[in-house]
């Protein structure tokens, strides 16, 4: 057992230096909300065309508006940098960088070299805190001695330590950054106190855990129920399809019930910065580190992983059945390239997989999505839908008249259940 901590304290209300390792979806949205809240903040940004972008007021991220960039850049007490000699003297530091896949492999890369980063710079009584997404065990077994190694300080004593998971969702403007509960955990208990005090000064709810490894479990867990659910209502449409159930229909029956029941939709797959990774670090850390698989979430991503197939055998059974032609020349505009609606971030998007294998199987597919880049045509331009074969909607962006799809195209497959229904709109 560790002993408590006995570092210099910070004046409470006493603006602080706030660093940000990482100015993206997790983090920009963080070093906002440390700015209003009077902090100095730096923003650490290795990519030097995001920084240009922040330097100038222009915002990548859809829930951080140019408004809200420039306020804080005008205050002076934001400075997004790739400068890592500014990050001396701070009082808290958040390792806010991505932990994606790596040929279908966790890869914590990035959280090892800011950790070893941010090492050069750890003092007496700073706090350091790992927001990213990673297995059980990750800030103590990882984190923890590439800090103590090069500080020579010993964690828990010499500086404070703790995780606190990011829970963005982007485009949500109901539960945002300010108003999601925020779990925080620390090494000890002071390590703890000191993350809450730094969290609570920003956000509205503090939920505490008993241990690092409590809350790191509990975030993949969060996703891992998603995926999980999402990947049992995708087959469960498959079946339906099957046996010539409506499969919408069926589940807005179901979600009539109200106790015991919480309503999940089929789509094209699953994307973005969590989903499709987050429960992969779970069961990849318990299967080599302990050798027992996990075998529901690995079931559930290879069901959600073949879903994006699924939806291109649906399109050329359709086009097969209802026009006679092939898939292979055959002219399809898919909409949306983003993996949800209202933002611009297509990583891990199922959009783009089903767009990648039309094309792979000889179909002319142009693409639209007002957000994401990489477009064919432009977004807001009319388009002459009847001149497809097939119209395919894979991400519902509002900005899509349904009304004007429905009525000029020929097809439509709709992945996501939001088509008014007609003889010539198939639902997934």
């Amino acid at each position: 057992m560790r002993p408590a901590a006995t570092p210099v304290r910070i004046p409470e209300g006493k603006p602080m230096k706030i660093v940000v390792m990482g100015q993206g979806y997790v983090g920009l949205p963080l070093a906002m909300a440390a700015v209003e809240a009077g902090h100095d903040v730096i923003g650490l940004e290795l990519d030097e065309q995001r920084c240009s972008q922040l330097r100038s007021g222009t915002s990548y991220i859809e829930d951080v508006p140019d408004k809200a960039l420039q306020t804080a850049l005008k205050t002076g007490r934001y400075r997004p940098t790739g400068d890592e000699e500014r990050l001396a003297g701070f009082d808290v530091a958040v390792i806010a960088v991505p932990t994606p896949l790596k040929e279908r492999l966790p890869d914590l890369t990035a959280v090892r070299l800011a950790a070893e980063m941010l090492a050069r710079y750890v003092h007496r009584g700073c706090t350091v805190i790992l927001e990213s997404t990673t297995h059980p065990g990750t800030t103590r077994q990882i984190v923890l001695p590439l800090l103590e190694v090069r500080s020579r300080l010993r964690a828990g004593v010499g500086f404070h330590l703790g995780f606190s998971p990011e829970r963005i969702d982007p485009g949500n403007e109901e539960w945002t950054f300010a108003n999601t509960p925020k779990i925080v955990s620390g090494l000890t208990e002071e390590c703890r106190e000191r993350v809450r005090e730094f969290y609570a000064g920003i956000t509205q709810n503090v939920v505490p855990a008993d241990s690092l490894e409590e809350a790191e479990l509990a975030k993949v867990f969060e996703n891992t129920f998603r995926h999980v659910n999402i990947a049992l209502v995708n087959e469960f449409s498959r079946v339906a399809h099957t046996l010539g159930v409506d499969v919408w229909r069926t589940l807005d029956l179901a979600g009539s019930k109200p106790f015991g029941f919480t309503k999940f939709t089929p789509g094209p797959g699953v994307g973005g910065h969590c989903l499709p990774v987050d429960p992969v670090f779970l069961s990849h850390h318990v299967r080599t580190k302990y050798g027992e698989p996990f075998r529901l979430v690995e079931l559930a991503q290879d069901i959600n992983e073949a879903q994006p197939s699924y939806v291109v055998a649906r399109l050329q059974n359709a086009l097969n059945i209802r026009h006679g032609k092939a898939l292979k020349d055959s002219r399809v505009l898919a909409l949306g390239l983003a993996y949800k609606p209202g933002v611009a971030d297509s990583r891990q998007s199922p959009a783009v997989e089903v767009v990648t294998e039309l094309k792979q199987k000889g179909a002319q597919v142009d693409t639209m999505d007002p957000h994401a880049t990489g477009t064919v045509r432009g977004p807001l331009a009319p388009l002459p839908y009847q001149t497809y074969d097939a119209v395919v909607l894979l991400t519902a962006h509002q900005e899509f008249d349904l009304a004007q799809i429905a009525a000029e195209a020929p097809y439509v497959l709709d992945t996501r259940g939001v088509m008014p229904d007609a003889p010539h709109i198939e639902r997934l």
